[in-house]
């Protein structure tokens, strides 16, 4: 009897399709020893098992349950409990091919249902997926990444609002660490790591009702992990076999995959998560020392600046700066390397939007650059030596200073004209100058800073400078800028001087023809040098009108350095040359004719004691200059006299020809004193020919004198000789000659220094004026303030009332006059409206 109930109830087993070997009421405890009753959603589950697990998934009961699943949603968390319950067991035992086929059904399931009960199934679904990832063997931790990707790419038709992926966060940033022995399964690790944290981005980037990814808890895991496969490429590529397997290697590679990830991070970062994203790359190139070698930290910011949306470049921008000034104490070198990344990134960021952030970041390199010339001059961070003090090394703060200019000069070339003339502004006003209102820095340790701050900004200017195109000479040069910047060149420092006019050079050569002048010579065919040469605009002619006088004087005054070198000359040749070519009229022609006519006398009559070898450059200078004007103006008797005076010199005395003293040996002569008049080009001369063809003749006969301002004075530039010079011109200018000579006063030293001290002391006691009417307006109260303001105003307008009655007159009214109280008639103003006109006669 028993016998025949055991046979009957497997043949009732196999009607129903369980496997042979299901033993339902042993395993599974249902409903005590009767399978028949066991629900229904089970037996369907039960049945896509086969008995042979290397058979793989029943694919006609997979679709039986899913129809079951699809007609009866609200089984779904059920059938996802049950699957849930029998992958744990199995994994426990030990039967992973059970667990691949439970993890097919589960992703199968997930594709194919979208209903509003798919949240309690997923939560079955994710559970097995953390246990597959909580196990040991990498096959299991593979197989529940692959899932978790594809559930990451459905669409879910229901929001969730307490699912959470902490978990896989963690573990997928673990296993992109992964260190196992084998290379390959530990690529293939960090390879799903990297999979599965690219699906938790996907899956909750843009979900407002998912855990925010973007959190910092979240960036700190997420972003260190992809920069950590990044920075292995190259040992990736080293350990590729052959040329054959390339391609191969290439989809496997963790690095290429990584960068992936990346891009697709930051491309969804919307404005209010760059921060959290960029902050864990920089902790990450902090913590691995990774500015010093740049190339990677380089590589990692041009991924985010092409990746991220550019309306938020300057977002970038700004945390690369606050990173900067945070490690403004960090090393030269890891300074240097924030300052390199900064450049590519901010050259990335100009070509979209860079916003407010431009003068913010100049300002911050200025403001780096001082703090670096201040550690090079003190030896240490902290300004004073200590025993424990980080020794500084002088040539690594001298690297981090050209990296900042270099930053600088490239970041200011993507800018637009007009953002470009507001950096070379904001330059020039850093520039400490010896001037009123800019005081300097006393003392040895003061004026080396000052000198290396000045050498650092106007590098920086000349770097910004280069390739500065403006049609408008007047904008790109204004008043106040071009002011300070010739101040500079009247400085003692030579250094400082040629910088000076380099920046210049490169303001005025507007066409490209700045190379062409590198070397001074007297060609005598220019054409060979392909000038291009405009007509100057109206614009130009303003600008040499405003300001011709103040460029000669400051050329004059360079070319009267005792420490002029070679290079000092190339510059004021190029400069004499470009202003010729760009900003040249008749005038223009005609003043600087006489301003080399005067260098030459400065060579001939030497008051200012040159050496021999400057004697002979202001020679060379002046005929490689009057050779190239001459060839300019087209003027056939100009240039044929040129000319004869340059063979003269080159038959005779070599000495005066660019050719002998702009080389490497000069060959100088010892004797200048005794200098024959045919070596000399003759101001009587030129005048003669060049009047004949149009030019003003009778300009052309007075000598050039400088005129010279208070700037002499304060640069500490002005002698007694330039004095008198400057009153004796004056004099000359003003008196007319028929009138009869006033003799001047006799001009001694003391008289001299008296007037500079008696100025001096003027400025002293309008400077203290000015403090006291600034204490007073701060520390007065405000009923004393306001009356004296009262007063001030009641005064105002009596005076007004005063000059309004002597100056406007009434108009004769028709009602006559009135008689004022001592006799005197006095016109008495009537209104218009209260005039009494004569009635009209109509015929």
């Amino acid at each position: 009897m028993k016998g025949r109930r055991r046979r009957g109830w497997l043949q009732a087993t196999r009607r129903r399709g369980l496997p042979g070997g299901a033993r339902p009421a042993e395993m599974y405890g249902v409903c005590g020893c009767c399978g028949a009753l066991r629900p229904r959603y089970k037996r369907l589950v039960d049945n896509i098992f086969p008995e042979d697990p290397e058979d793989g998934l029943v694919k006609t009961n997979m679709e039986k349950l899913t129809f079951y699943a699809l007609s009866a949603p609200e089984k779904l968390d059920r059938i996802g409990a049950y699957l849930s319950e029998r992958l744990i067991r199995d994994v426990g035992r030990h039967r992973y091919g059970y667990v691949c086929i439970a993890m097919e059904a589960l992703d199968q399931l997930l594709m194919a249902c979208h209903c509003q009960s798919i949240n309690l199934f997923v939560e079955s679904f994710l559970k097995m997926v953390a246990k597959l990832l909580e196990s040991e063997k990498p096959n299991l931790q593979i197989l529940g990444t692959n899932s978790f990707v594809k559930f990451a790419n459905i669409e879910e038709d229901t929001p969730s609002y307490h699912r959470s992926y902490d978990f896989f966060v963690s573990r997928f940033s673990e296993m992109c660490h992964s260190s196992h022995d084998d290379m390959e399964i530990k690529t293939k690790i960090r390879m799903s790591g990297i999979k599965g944290l690219q699906g938790v981005v996907r899956k909750t980037v843009n979900d407002e009702l998912q855990a925010n990814i973007w959190d910092p808890q979240h960036m700190d895991k997420i972003v260190p992990s992809l920069l950590f496969n990044l920075q292995h490429i190259e040992e990736a590529e080293s350990r590729s076999p052959s040329p054959l397997q390339a391609p191969e290697k290439e989809k496997e590679n963790p690095a290429e995959l990584a960068e992936r990830c990346l891009r697709e991070l930051l491309g969804r970062a919307a404005f209010g998560n760059i921060k959290n994203a960029i902050k864990p790359v920089l902790i990450h190139l902090d913590n691995h020392s990774l500015w010093e070698p740049k190339v990677f930290a380089i590589r990692c910011f041009k991924i985010i600046m092409y990746s991220i949306q550019p309306q938020h470049s300057h977002l970038v921008i700004q945390q690369l700066l606050s990173h900067l000034d945070a490690n403004s104490r960090s090393a030269a070198t890891v300074r240097a390397g924030i300052v390199e990344v900064l450049s590519e990134a901010a050259v990335i960021a100009a070509t979209g939007s860079v916003g407010p952030t431009v003068l913010e970041m100049f300002n911050t390199l200025l403001r780096q650059l001082r703090l670096s010339i201040d550690y090079a001059l003190t030896g240490s961070y902290d300004g004073a030596i200590s025993l424990g003090t980080k020794i500084i090394k002088e040539h690594e703060e001298r690297m981090f200073q050209e990296a900042v200019i270099k930053t600088i000069g490239s970041f200011a070339s993507t800018l637009p004209t007009y953002q470009r003339s507001e950096v070379i502004l904001f330059i020039m006003s850093k520039v400490p100058l010896p001037s009123l209102h800019h005081p300097m820095e006393t003392g040895r340790t003061g004026e080396n800073r000052n000198r290396l701050t000045q050498i650092m900004l106007l590098k920086s200017l000349l770097q910004v400078s280069t390739g500065f195109q403006c049609n408008n000479m007047m904008s790109a040069l204004p008043s106040n800028f071009l002011d300070r910047l010739l101040s500079t060149a009247l400085m003692e420092d030579a250094e400082i001087r040629l910088f000076v006019l380099e920046i210049l050079i490169s303001f005025i050569d507007r066409h490209g023809n700045r190379h062409k002048f590198s070397t001074i010579s007297t060609l005598s065919d220019i054409s060979v040098l392909k000038l291009k040469v405009d007509k100057c605009s109206r614009q130009d002619t303003v600008f040499m009108k405003k300001h011709s006088q103040q460029l000669y004087r400051h050329i004059y005054l360079s070319c009267k350095e005792e420490t002029n070198i070679q290079k000092h000359y190339e510059a004021l040749y190029g400069l004499l040359a470009l202003i010729s070519i760009e900003l040249a009229n008749e005038e223009v022609v005609v003043d600087l004719i006489r301003l080399v006519l005067a260098v030459q006398d400065v060579a001939q009559v030497n008051e200012e004691n040159l050496p021999v070898y400057n004697r002979c450059a202001l020679y060379a200078l002046g005929a490689a200059y009057l050779n190239l004007i001459s060839q300019l103006t087209t003027v056939p008797a100009f240039c044929q006299h040129i000319r004869e005076v340059i063979e003269t010199r080159k038959k005779e005395a070599p000495y005066m020809l660019p050719e002998d003293v702009f080389v490497e040996r000069p060959r100088l002569s010892q004797n200048l004193d005794g200098v024959v008049m045919d070596f000399l080009f003759r101001q009587s001369k030129i005048s003669e020919v060049l009047g004949g063809s149009g030019y003003n003749s009778d300009r052309l006969c007075l000598p050039y004198i400088p005129q010279l301002t208070d700037e002499d004075r304060l640069s500490k530039r002005k002698s007694i000789g330039e004095t008198i010079s400057l009153q004796v011109e004056v004099e000359s200018r003003n008196s007319p000659e028929k009138e009869e000579r006033v003799p001047a006063e006799e001009i001694t030293y003391e008289t001299l220094k008296k007037a500079i001290v008696d100025s001096v002391a003027v400025e002293e006691q309008e400077r203290e004026r000015r403090r006291q009417v600034v204490e007073k307006f701060q520390k007065a109260p405000f009923e004393e303030i306001a009356a004296h303001c009262g007063a001030r105003a009641s005064l105002l307008q009596s005076k007004l009332n005063q000059i309004f009655e002597i100056t406007i007159r009434p108009p004769p009214s028709p009602s006559g006059t009135i008689t004022a109280a001592y006799g005197q008639p006095q016109n008495h103003s009537i209104p218009v409206y209260e005039m009494k006109f004569p009635d009209l006669c109509v015929y």
